[in-house]
């Protein structure tokens, strides 16, 4: 809180020629305060107690200047504000409380966020599971590839003991690779909409 004025110039000036004035008795006392004051190297602090004896002073000799045109050019001089140093405990105590509350802020804006679901359109897990499910269907296509490659030789190679024309070995080993397919077809047709009727 402000205690006491800088004065300026004008202040000065016009307190050394009341000082200087014989006519006029300034009490010894508040001599000695404004020759302190005058004293002083800048900035000069004059104390409020000091400027309400002097405006006393004024107004009970009648002078003609008053104590606002005195501090016309002054300004109130406002000390530092010195900071108590922080208990160090306090701070460390106060850093894990704020610590304690950007946790669990974080776990309440973070609850509904699964670590394996982060990627909706594919995360590694999801991607595994396709690599599966592919691997799966291309074994499948292999085996029925070669069920049906493996069914057309062995009836193209035993129908030789009932066939001697080329033809008709071609023809019994088509047939016979067709229905092994047929079969295949359905056993994976059933097998399939089990694992759809599972999903």
């Amino acid at each position: 809180m402000a205690a006491s004025f800088v004065v300026g110039e004008k202040f000065r000036s016009r307190v050394t020629a009341l000082l200087q004035r014989t006519d006029t008795l300034v009490p010894p006392e508040l001599r000695e305060e404004l020759e302190l004051v005058l004293d002083q190297p800048e900035p000069t602090t004059l104390s409020f107690r000091t400027a309400r004896n002097l405006k006393k002073h004024l107004q009970d000799k009648g002078y003609p200047f008053y104590l606002h045109e005195l501090l016309e050019d002054s300004s109130l001089h406002l000390p530092e504000v010195v900071k108590p140093p922080r208990n160090p405990e306090l701070v460390a105590r106060l850093e894990k409380i704020k610590a304690k509350l950007a946790n669990e802020e974080y776990n309440r804006i973070t609850r509904n966020v699964n670590a394996q679901e982060i990627n909706r359109n594919g995360t590694l897990a999801d991607f595994g599971r396709q690599v599966r499910s592919a691997k799966a269907a291309v074994v499948t296509v292999f085996n029925f590839l070669v069920t049906v490659a493996a069914t057309f030789a062995c009836s193209y190679m035993g129908s030789q003991y009932l066939f001697t024309e080329t033809t008709a070995r071609v023809i019994s080993a088509v047939i016979a690779s067709s229905v092994v397919g047929l079969a295949e077809l359905y056993v994976l047709v059933r097998t399939m909409e089990g694992e759809l009727g599972e999903l």
